[in-house]
């Protein structure tokens, strides 16, 4: 008896704590067919007076000759670019720092962790008058090209303890059959790291997907912006903020977020499991 009172005191928390999750994204899909005063007059309820779809019409116009297709379009190029850098760079320098012996290895894996304590406020500045003297600002360059020569070090250090969960017997067994270093890394460990990899990309696609500083520092005409940059144009604190559309598109940028959850999901807890039990 104690134990179904547990169980159920169990799920009821569960799906309390489900709805308080969720009940953010409701009030957002709710507000996005509301009447305009509506919103915030009665932000308490989910069901609004009166649905207005013209919301997501009047969202999707844009501004001028800027639709919001092209945000999402631009979001899209960014965010395939940096996903396919990440999982290029970072299990090319995994495999490197988990397999490959070489001088100044140990100083330079003690780097790479300092660089995940790292504030990315810290390198903001010396990062910008980088890409300004190369005459980057502007361009989707700064937001992409770091994902090429590096990644991101958390990624690296996540690919890394999984490489060292799987046995070198056999990278040694690869070498008798003739593969090089690179054979080996290519034809033996990218198999083997495909669930980690999986996990990578989704979370590289959900930081690039949301990121907001990036693009707003780096990108200055209307026809680069992505979404993030997009959202804030309706939040205008001078003049008449668009609460309707706003909330709108917020509704739909989440959605290419709750796909790639849907299909992907059962490749992000295989690999977040598989890469915390290898050490």
């Amino acid at each position: 008896m104690n134990s179904m009172i547990r169980t159920f005191l169990f799920h009821t928390g569960v799906v309390l704590l489900g709805i308080f999750m969720v009940y953010p994204i409701l009030w957002a899909i709710s507000s996005s067919v509301k009447p305009e005063a509506e919103i915030f007059q009665n932000a308490s309820s989910l069901l609004p007076s009166s649905f207005r779809w013209d919301n997501y019409v009047k969202g999707w116009a844009g501004f001028g000759n800027f639709h919001f297709g092209l945000f999402f379009q631009n979001s899209l190029i960014v965010t395939s670019a940096i996903v396919v850098g990440t999982l290029v760079s970072s299990s090319l320098v995994a495999f490197g720092f988990a397999r490959l012996q070489f001088k100044l290895r140990k100083l330079l894996f003690a780097l790479l962790l300092m660089a995940i304590m790292l504030p990315a406020q810290v390198t903001l500045i010396p990062q910008y008058i980088l890409f300004h003297k190369l005459d980057w600002v502007n361009t989707f360059l700064p937001l992409i090209v770091p994902a090429f020569v590096g990644g991101t070090p958390f990624f690296i250090f996540l690919l890394i303890q999984f490489i060292r969960g799987i046995p070198k017997e056999l990278d040694e067994s690869a070498v008798i059959d003739g593969c090089s270093t690179f054979g080996v890394f290519w034809h033996m460990m990218l198999p083997l790291m495909a669930p980690a990899l999986a996990t990578v990309a989704i979370f590289s696609f959900y930081w690039s997907w949301d990121d907001f500083l990036g693009p707003l520092i780096y990108l200055n005409q209307t026809k680069l912006f992505t979404v993030s940059l997009g959202l804030r144009m309706f939040a205008d604190p001078s003049s008449m903020s668009q609460w309707g559309p706003l909330f709108a598109m917020s509704v739909l940028s989440i959605v290419p977020q709750l796909l790639v959850f849907l299909f992907f999901q059962k490749y992000l807890v295989q690999g977040l499991a598989t890469t915390g039990l290898k050490g």
